[in-house]
Order: structure tokens, then C-alpha cells, then sequence
């Protein structure tokens, strides 16, 4: 058996609250469900290539977004994306 380690992390009430909802629908330990997540995750991210892995979180500066919240008030779609939208009717 391999040697266990403690791991102390600090997630969001949101998280804690899916976790405890999962561990009293399913009768499984915290203990597993954490190990099977993190190991699942650090596979997957060993394995696929870098390109497309996208991350859950994406920091932006306060120019970056006011880039985005113009784009957003100010669309200009591509040929493509009209030709793509267009398909549907």
C-alpha cells in the first residue's frame, strides 16, 4: 500500500457545498472522491497536449475587459460566423 500524505487546501463555500452533496448522495469517503478528482485531473493534464487544455479560470486585466464589454455592447461578426448562424434557418 502506498504511503498516504495530509493535504490541506482551501476551496470555496460553492465547491465544499458539491463535495458534502456528493458524499451524502453516494456514501463515499471525502478522502476518495478528493484523491480521485486530483488524480483525474493531473492525468489528464499530463497526457493532452497543452493546446487544448482549457482552464476553468481565465485572469483578465481592467483594460482587457473593457476591451471585451465593448466588443460584447459592439458586435462585429465575421462572414463566417454569419454564414454559420445563418445555416439554422
Amino acid at each position: 500500500m502506498a504511503k498516504e500524505r495530509q493535504l490541506s487546501a482551501v476551496v470555496s463555500d460553492t465547491t465544499m457545498d458539491l463535495l458534502d452533496r456528493h458524499v451524502r448522495a453516494t456514501g463515499v469517503k471525502k478522502q476518495f472522491v478528493v484523491e480521485a478528482a486530483l488524480r483525474h485531473h493531473l492525468v489528464a493534464v499530463h497526457e493532452l497536449p497543452a493546446d487544448v487544455v482549457i482552464h476553468p479560470r481565465v485572469v483578465v486585466t481592467r483594460a482587457s475587459m473593457t476591451a471585451i464589454a465593448e466588443r460584447l455592447e459592439n458586435p462585429n461578426p465575421t462572414a463566417a460566423l454569419r454564414d454559420l448562424m445563418a445555416d439554422g434557418d
